[in-house]
């Protein structure tokens, strides 16, 4: 079982990013023609004939939006797959984290309750993933500046998922 919550995009946000984008750009949906490409709305591969869309997504501009915090410079935006149209949302193994390929690098990016960067870890995915990213994220939230982590993958810096503090029945104590 892992200790920490993955958290997909929530739905609200996609909600609007099936419209438009944190780029100003309207959703384009296509069909998928291969399977693979990892979905932030539920957190799971796409199947090839799933209608799915490449959008722009601003994590912690959006967190910042809930919190009221100011991330200033560290406000990003990337590209992310989703569904195009609403989905039954993460039906992922409880018991691991998502797109957990062994092998694949990772990065951590510890943010404080600002939405400033105060760390981060490169961490290379073990054959039991849960157990790396158990240890990454436990050292993560061992710091009390640290409010939430972002997952991002390090060969093309795209978002994976969020894990908050306090978030979730398996997430870290505040």
């Amino acid at each position: 079982m892992t200790n920490h919550t993955a958290l997909p995009i929530p739905p609200a946000a996609l909600k609007e990013l099936r419209d438009t984008d944190d780029a100003g750009r309207p959703c384009v949906a296509y069909t998928a023609t291969e399977s693979g490409g990892p979905l932030r709305c539920c957190l799971r591969p796409a199947q090839a004939g799933d209608e799915i869309a490449l959008v722009s997504y601003a994590p912690l501009r959006r967190w910042a939006a809930e919190t009221w915090a100011k991330p200033g410079a560290y406000d990003e935006q990337g590209p992310v797959f989703i569904h195009a149209d609403p989905c039954e949302g993460p039906d992922a193994d409880p018991d691991d984290y998502p797109f957990s390929r062994p092998g694949a690098l990772r990065t951590l990016r510890r943010y404080n309750a600002e939405g400033h960067i105060v760390g981060g870890r490169l961490l290379e995915i073990p054959e039991t993933a849960a157990d790396g990213f158990d240890a990454a994220l436990a050292e993560a939230f061992a710091d009390p500046e640290v409010a939430l982590v972002h997952v991002r993958a390090v060969e093309y810096g795209c978002f994976q998922f969020e894990v908050r503090r306090g978030a979730g029945p398996r997430a870290t104590s505040a």
